[in-house]
């Protein structure tokens, strides 16, 4: 048993001392070899135990928020081998379906409604319809609020407070990122490729929330919550 600990107290410590170097300035690549030299793989569980910790530790929130993407793609080869077998969106009416099926409208809206319509911004009717993407991609508030609302609360009541602050945060910058590229399309665009930009930036944040939320806090939820 002791041994167990000491293992799983010395992966926390490597784990925590990749994400200290990314945070001091190196790349997902000079960390990588480190990282799949370490670990065979990884649970989300431990993931959100390493952000709790530097969060403990003192690191704020905001610059944990700061990594998030970066660190998700450092390990995000290792969530999706270890949690393929374990998948209760399958279960129709489950929560996790619920989420899931929701991810795959928002994928739809910024396929359909969003990219569709980015490259030629000279048309009024390309326009008209990235208002309307848009406007439906606003919609992503319900889907983060019950997320927030329902499910953060039950992780804090199992004292898992770091994992939900930092993807809080993160939700909100999505939040104000599509209501700032709203807000251009309806003061008119004066820079075209500064706007796609901002617009390809956010369909980047919210489709790495989709991973985070499906490969991080789904399991998180199957391994601490009971159905």
């Amino acid at each position: 048993m002791s041994e167990s600990i000491n293992n799983r107290e010395h992966r926390q410590e490597v784990m925590k001392d990749i994400i200290k170097q990314l945070h001091d300035g190196k790349t997902v690549d000079d960390v990588k070899d480190q990282f799949d030299e370490t670990f065979g793989s990884v649970s989300a569980a431990e993931i959100g135990a390493v952000e709790q910790a530097l969060i403990r530790e003192g690191m704020p929130v905001s610059e944990v928020q700061r990594l998030c993407d970066v660190h998700a793609s450092v390990f995000k080869g290792s969530i999706e081998e270890i949690h393929q077998s374990e998948d209760p969106s399958i279960i129709k009416g489950h929560p996790a379906h619920i989420l899931k099926e929701e991810n795959r409208e928002i994928e739809k809206i910024i396929k359909e409604d969003i990219e569709a319509y980015l490259d030629d911004l000279s048309s009024k009717k390309n326009i008209k319809k990235l208002k309307q993407g848009l406007e439906k991609l606003s919609k992503i508030d319900i889907h983060y609020s019950r997320k927030e609302n329902l499910f953060f609360p039950y992780l804090e009541k199992y004292g898992i407070t770091g994992p939900p602050q930092v993807m809080w945060g993160v939700d909100d910058e999505i939040r104000e990122a599509i209501k700032r590229v709203r807000q251009i399309l309806d003061n008119g665009i004066s820079d075209e490729e500064v706007f796609k930009t901002k617009v390809k930036d956010l369909i980047n944040s919210v489709n790495e929330m989709i991973f985070k939320e499906e490969n991080i806090l789904l399991p998180m939820l199957v391994d601490e919550l009971t159905q």
